[in-house]
Formats: C-alpha cells, sequence, structure tokens
C-alpha cells in the first residue's frame, strides 16, 4: 500500500497542470443556478463532470433529474470488504454581480501570481477537481482502496430546494459508511481544518406595499407612508442595539454553548484584527458577550441581503413608489427550526407592520444547522492526512456558511460528513475576483490522496 501511496502521490506532482486545465475548463462555464437564462449551462457543467467520472472508471455514471437542476450520480463499489464513501460536491455557481468590480472576467479563468481567479474557483468547482484529481492519481497508479459514491448536485447556491426529496428517493442507490463533503475551507495557509458543525438557513423576501402606483412626492409625501420608508423602519427593528435579533422567540431553541465548546473558538488563531482586516470594516459588530469566532459559527443571525424600491437610476425622480422589497436571510444554529423562523418572522411583522402599508412574505428555502461526530472514522484519516501534509494537527471548527446536504444526510440516510476543503478565507466567494490560492490547492490534492489510502 506504501507504495502504491507513493505511485499517486507521484502522479500528481507530475500532472499539475493537468489538473489546472481540468480546473479551468469547468470554471469557464457560468453554471449560475439561480438564473433562468443560464440553465443549459448548468446541464452543460452536469454533462461535463459525468464525463470526468466515466473517463475515471466510475460507473452508472448519469445525469438524473430532480424536479430543478440534475444530479450527477456515479459509483465505484470494487473493493470488497472495504469502506463505501458518498462524495458529494455541487458544481452551480453564485451570480457574478456586481460585474463592474471584477478585475478578469469571471467566467474566464485567469492566473495572477500564486492565484487562479473565476467564479467557482474556490466555491466549489476547485474542491471538486482537488478530490476527482486525486482520485484520478490513485487510480492510474494502481486502483482504488475504497468503494466510491458520487453525489454532485447544481442547486446549492440556491438552498438545494430540490435535494430533500430526491435523497429520500434514493435512499438505497445512496447508501454509505460516511459522506466526503470537501465543501468547507482552511483558516489559513499553514492551518489545515476540519469542519465539524454549520449552521442552517432559511431565506425569505419581504414585500411591502402602500398606493396603488408610483405617487408625485410633493402631492404625496406627507400624507402616504412611504413602502421604502416602512420596509427600512420593519428591518430596522429586528435588531436590538446590541445586534441581538427581535423576532419572538428567535433564541428560544437556540443550543447554549458549552464551556468546552467556548474553549475551542478561543483556541482558533483569528483575531478580532484578522476580521477587521478580511472585510475592510472600521469595527465589528454584533452580540457583545460573544467573540467574533462564536458569532459566525455558532449564534444565529438575520441578515438583509438586498433591498430595491422606487427610482434607482442616474439623476433624480421625485417619486413616492409603490412598493419595497428585501431579500432577507437567517443563518441558524443546531435545535433551530426553518420553519419555526418563518413564523417568528411573521408573527413580528404581523405585531409591527403599520396599518399604513401591507405586506408579503414568502419563504424560499430553508435547511437546519448540523453538527458531526468529530470520532468517526472518516475524520480521523481525514485529520492524520491534513497533518501528514501540513506537518501540524488540523483545528476542529463550526463554519459560519450552511450546506443542508450535511443535516439531510444526517436524517435520511444517516450518515455523517466529513468536512474539508482548501479555499482560504480572503477566497472573495460569493464576491468579485473569487479566487483559489494554486500552492494549497496542489497540497490539498495530496492530502486526499493520503486521506483515501488511510481509510
Amino acid at each position: 500500500m506504501t507504495d502504491y501511496r507513493q505511485a499517486a502521490l507521484d502522479f500528481a506532482r507530475q500532472h499539475k497542470t493537468d489538473f489546472l486545465n481540468n480546473l479551468k475548463e469547468i470554471v469557464a462555464i457560468p453554471s449560475i443556478s439561480t438564473d433562468p437564462e443560464r440553465t443549459a449551462d448548468i446541464l452543460r457543467t452536469a454533462e461535463w463532470v459525468a464525463a470526468r467520472l466515466r473517463g475515471l472508471g466510475i460507473e452508472q455514471v448519469a445525469v438524473l433529474p430532480t424536479g430543478g437542476h440534475p444530479v450527477v450520480f456515479g459509483e465505484w463499489l470494487n473493493a470488497p470488504g472495504k469502506q463505501t464513501v458518498l462524495i458529494y460536491g455541487h458544481y452551480d455557481v453564485q451570480p457574478v454581480d456586481p460585474i463592474e468590480l471584477w478585475h478578469t472576467g469571471p467566467f474566464e479563468p485567469t492566473e495572477v501570481g500564486e492565484n487562479l481567479f473565476a467564479r467557482g474557483a474556490s466555491d466549489m468547482k476547485g474542491q471538486i477537481i482537488a478530490t476527482l484529481s486525486a482520485i484520478e492519481a490513485i487510480v492510474r497508479t494502481g486502483g482504488l482502496p475504497v468503494n466510491l459514491k458520487f453525489l454532485i448536485e447544481g442547486e446549492e447556491e440556491i438552498g438545494s430546494p430540490s435535494l430533500e426529496k430526491w435523497i429520500l428517493e434514493n435512499k438505497d442507490l445512496l447508501k454509505a459508511d460516511f459522506c466526503l463533503n470537501p465543501d468547507a475551507g482552511m483558516m489559513g495557509k499553514e492551518t489545515p481544518s476540519i469542519t465539524y458543525g454549520l449552521r442552517g438557513l432559511a431565506y425569505f423576501e419581504l414585500r411591502v406595499y402602500g398606493p396603488e402606483h408610483d405617487l408625485h412626492s410633493g402631492m404625496a409625501g406627507g400624507i402616504v407612508h412611504n413602502p421604502a420608508q416602512a420596509l427600512a423602519e420593519l428591518i430596522a427593528a429586528m435588531h436590538d442595539a446590541d445586534g441581538r435579533i427581535t423576532l419572538p422567540g428567535f433564541y428560544d431553541s437556540v443550543r447554549v454553548l458549552s464551556a468546552e465548546e467556548r474553549a475551542d473558538f478561543a483556541r482558533l488563531p483569528s483575531t478580532e484584527a484578522d476580521y477587521l482586516a478580511l472585510t475592510g470594516v472600521s469595527a465589528l459588530w454584533g452580540e457583545p458577550e460573544f467573540s467574533p469566532q462564536e458569532r459566525t459559527g455558532a449564534r444565529p443571525t438575520l441578515e438583509i441581503n438586498g433591498m430595491i424600491s422606487g427610482f434607482t437610476g442616474k439623476g433624480q425622480k421625485t417619486v413616492l413608489p409603490a412598493w419595497a422589497m428585501a431579500k432577507i436571510s437567517c443563518r441558524l444554529v443546531p435545535d433551530q427550526d426553518p420553519e419555526a423562523v418563518h413564523q417568528q418572522l411573521k408573527q413580528f411583522l404581523t405585531e409591527k407592520a403599520p396599518k399604513t402599508i401591507r405586506w408579503e412574505l414568502e419563504k424560499f428555502s430553508g435547511a437546519p444547522a448540523s453538527i458531526s461526530d468529530t470520532k468517526q472514522p472518516g475524520v480521523k484519516a481525514l485529520s492524520s492526512a491534513l497533518e501528514t501534509m501540513w506537518g501540524k494537527r488540523p483545528l476542529l471548527k463550526r463554519e459560519g456558511g450552511s450546506i443542508p446536504v450535511v443535516g439531510q444526510m444526517q436524517t435520511i440516510l444517516g450518515i455523517e460528513s466529513v468536512l474539508t476543503g482548501f479555499g482560504l478565507p480572503d477566497d472573495g466567494v460569493h464576491a468579485p475576483n473569487e479566487k483559489l490560492h494554486l500552492p494549497t490547492w496542489y497540497r490539498g490534492i495530496d492530502a486526499l490522496i493520503h486521506f483515501f489510502f488511510n481509510l
């Protein structure tokens, strides 16, 4: 096994250019899942992934319908008596707006120094290609030491609305010992990390209506409650002065952090100065009784993701708008229920909205938070692999983002997920100029090779 391991590592180091070219190919496809005009690109990306799996000798490869964007499935079950690893990924990406802030074309992969710039380079096409590159190195030099299944979806960036039903309908197809999910990241170039906790998500659109149509602000101002102002007043009331969320009952089911967990958070290397440098803000904000690490990993949030109303073009137009809209997302922590949060937001609006306007609330998606068992064999195999490549034991951390499939696999398939990834905090995920640090990425490929052999 040692000879096979070294042969795979040698292959990976000799084929870095090929691996990078594969990554450049897939990030050039604009697979934006929220954009209906990109449906053909979504399908093209799924077919690209399926062709890559077939090229690695994976069997039963298929692009399968879900009711939304398709899932790519495949399996290789020719290692009898060995563990079966279900590999999860998503091939869809976020929109690129604001496009004018990009220094290079978002779908024109560009190397600048040690980084590759492109939408999806870090989140998460780069992580998919890292995993497939590690598998290729093993396949080409002696064969896989474990069984594999693949579930690569196309809706993660819109909350995976079709995936839960698809998993329920395909439980037998997805049977595995655990899931490898490389959709997390590292805390720094020299700080390998394993994520054991993820926040959940509840996403809403709130619309506030006033007059039947836009009005002249000189004639109607002062007698009509401006919907834009009413929306701003409602949003402002959703937090108190200390950043606590004011929806009724919002914190009732939030799991209290144990002393041991707070000690683990305190050991994480990120400082307040790091957060200031990463975000570019002049001062941090939020619940003062919790550290920044705790606020981003273990406390729930309510954020305004976008607002629109009235005239927003160049110049001026003295209009009193007929309506206003806000996109609102809540990051949830263990024991919070997305539907319960939906009802709490409705109750807040019922109690707080003035009679001068009417409102509508639409829930787009919801997924619970998840906590994984850090003692499982997959975590041990990955921890050893990361330590081999970085020379230090990886940190265990809870992530601020949401990956709905992790909780779904726990509840539906009864399997834990091992969360890793080789993106860095400054990769600009979901923002203009998203990038991937290539030396860390190549190191990650080697770590995944060690991981599969460690199993």
